[in-house]
C-alpha cells in the first residue's frame, strides 16, 4: 500500500494535515531535544521519507548519528533524496528494515522516535518491544501518533473529515488509491490512545510515561524513559 501512495506522500501528509503535521514533528524535537553525541545515535523508525529524521539532523550535534528506518524502499528514496537536497551537521543514514525485525544490536540507541507509523505494525507489542530492546538503558522513547479530540465538537469534525472526506481527498489525488486512504481514519480510530498507549508503554516496562496533545488531541506525542536496570 505505501509503495503505491509513495510518489504523493509528501504532499497529501501535509495538504491533508492543513501543513500541521510540520510544527507537530518540530514540537516533538523540542519537547524530547536530541541526546549529546556522546549518549549515543538515534533511530527513527518507520521513518517514511523522513521527515522526523530530517527535523531531527537539522538540530542534533554535528557529531550524531541518526539512522531512520523503514520497510518501503519507495520512501527510502524519497528520503534520501530530501536528505541530499537539506544537507545537516549531523550524520544521516537510512536503512530498509522491518520494524518487527530491527537489524540493530540490543541497547543500540540513546533515543528510538516513531511519527504516525505505531499503528501501521502488524504486530504493536512486538514493534515495541523491539524499539526498547535496541533503546540503550535511560533511553527515551518518543511516539507521535493521531489521536481522537475528546472534545465533543472538534471530535465530530475530526470523524466527519477523517472517515468521509479525507479518503474521498485521496482517491481523487491519487487517482484511484481509495483504499489507501480509507484505511488511515479506521487505523486512527481502531488505535489505542491517551491512557491506553500509556499503560501499554508502561507494561512494556517503560519508567516516566507521559504524554501531550497536539492541537486538540487530533495528535498526542508518548515518551517514555528504559530503566538503568533493563537490558
Amino acid at each position: 500500500m505505501f509503495s503505491e501512495i509513495a510518489p504523493w506522500y509528501d504532499f497529501l501528509n501535509h495538504f491533508l494535515s492543513l501543513n500541521i503535521d510540520r510544527s507537530w514533528r518540530r514540537r516533538v524535537v523540542a519537547l524530547v531535544p536530541p541526546p549529546a553525541a556522546a549518549e549515543g545515535p538515534i533511530l527513527d523508525v518507520c521513518t517514511g521519507s523522513g521527515d522526523l529524521a530530517l527535523a531531527y539532523a537539522q538540530v542534533a550535534p554535528s557529531s550524531t548519528q541518526i539512522v531512520g528506518a523503514d520497510f518501503c524502499h519507495e520512501l527510502l528514496q524519497q528520503a534520501r533524496r530530501k536528505a541530499h537536497l537539506k544537507p545537516c551537521p549531523a550524520s544521516l543514514t537510512f536503512v530498509e528494515a522491518d520494524a518487527q525485525y530491527l537489524p540493530f544490536p540490543d541497547n543500540s540507541f540513546a533515543l528510538v522516535c516513531v511519527a504516525f507509523g505505531l499503528r501501521n505494525i502488524t504486530d504493536m507489542h512486538r514493534g515495541l518491544w523491539e524499539m526498547i530492546r535496541v533503546l540503550r538503558p535511560g533511553g527515551r522513547l518518543a511516539i507521535l501518533e493521531f489521536s481522537r479530540p475528546r472534545r465533543k465538537i472538534l471530535g465530530s469534525l475530526y470523524t466527519l473529515y477523517f472517515r468521509y472526506l479525507l479518503p474521498l481527498i485521496g482517491q481523487l489525488l491519487c487517482r484511484n488509491r481509495y483504499s489507501a486512504y480509507r484505511y488511515l481514519p479506521e487505523s486512527v480510530l481502531q488505535f489505542p490512545d491517551y491512557e491506553k498507549l500509556a499503560a501499554i508503554l508502561q507494561s512494556h516496562g517503560l519508567r516516566d510515561v507521559a504524554f501531550v496533545p497536539f492541537t486538540g488531541g487530533i495528535a498526542t506525542l508518548y515518551t517514555g524513559r528504559k530503566p538503568a536496570e533493563m537490558r
